[in-house]
């Protein structure tokens, strides 16, 4: 097997040792200096890519925490309003029943707060764990920004709910279930 050039010329003596060292040093530089003035075209585009995707994932991550913070102050806007329009219950000893979802919650009023929630001067809000007396104003802003929070809201002359074979029967509004 043959030797290299260098080698060959090292043996003939036409190059000294401190020359062939400094034609390796050169070689490798220009090595060096072409691989980063000229990085592969599939390399940069692929950067290139990457960089795009990230400023994507970015502007939606800060889309969703824009959007959660947002439901966020609008909850304890409507939290706020809630707590600062509520009428308090006082010692009230009159049980009022109403449906909350599947469940039948009571909450406990006094005689006249009873009787304006039944002829629709008084709605029953939920709030945080527990429920609030409102006034329609109100409820109907609450309404506005959340209606799952509604839970009583009754509408003067309302009897949509007489159909069929008992309509004739009204069911009075101070009826105690």
């Amino acid at each position: 097997m043959g030797s290299s050039l260098q080698d060959q010329l090292l043996q003939a003596g036409l190059v000294d040792q401190q020359q062939l060292k400094q034609a390796r040093t050169f070689k490798r530089r220009q090595g060096k200096q072409g691989e980063q003035s000229n990085p592969d075209a599939s390399a940069r585009q692929r950067a290139q890519q990457a960089a795009a995707e990230k400023v994507r994932r970015d502007g939606e991550l800060d889309r969703q925490r824009q959007e959660v913070a947002k439901r966020k102050a609008e909850l304890d806007e409507l939290r706020q309003l809630v707590h600062t329009n509520r009428i308090p219950r006082g010692e009230g000893d009159i049980a009022y029943s109403f449906r909350d979802g599947g469940s039948i919650k009571r909450l406990y009023v006094t005689a006249d707060q009873r009787n304006r929630l039944t002829v629709g001067k008084l709605a029953i809000v939920r709030q945080d764990t527990g429920f609030e007396l409102v006034s329609p104003e109100i409820a109907e802003r609450v309404r506005a920004r959340d209606p799952s929070r509604i839970l009583i809201l009754n509408k003067p002359g309302d009897d949509s709910e007489a159909s069929g074979d008992y309509a004739d029967y009204r069911i009075p509004d101070d009826l105690i279930w």
